[in-house]
């Protein structure tokens, strides 16, 4: 309740203020826009700049990524063989061993 009136008061204080120092206002106001149009320029020029970034990232990632996709497939391949190489001598070392 007390947040409530709070407010109330502090927005007929407010409005009091714009009315009574309009001029003021306008003066604050008029030297806070060249600022925000600074500022904000500036953020959206590094957001820009980091996003080129990424994506050059991404590029060379999906590069990589290909090749390492291929060298996966070799090492299966490999793996395969060793094993088919490994059952082998298993397979002469049951016989013996009846």
């Amino acid at each position: 309740m007390t947040a409530l009136l709070g407010g109330i008061v502090a927005l007929v204080l407010g409005l009091i203020g714009i009315i009574l120092w309009w001029g003021d206002f306008v003066d604050i106001l008029r030297g806070s826009v060249p600022l925000i149009l600074l500022l904000g320029g500036a953020l959206a020029a590094y957001l820009g700049f980091e996003e080129l970034k990424d994506k050059r990232a991404a590029d060379t990632f999906e590069d990589t990524s290909t090749d390492l996709k291929q060298e996966v497939e070799t090492l299966k391949e490999e793996i395969k063989e060793l094993k088919k190489e490994d059952e082998k001598p298993q397979e002469k070392q049951e016989d013996k061993s009846e």
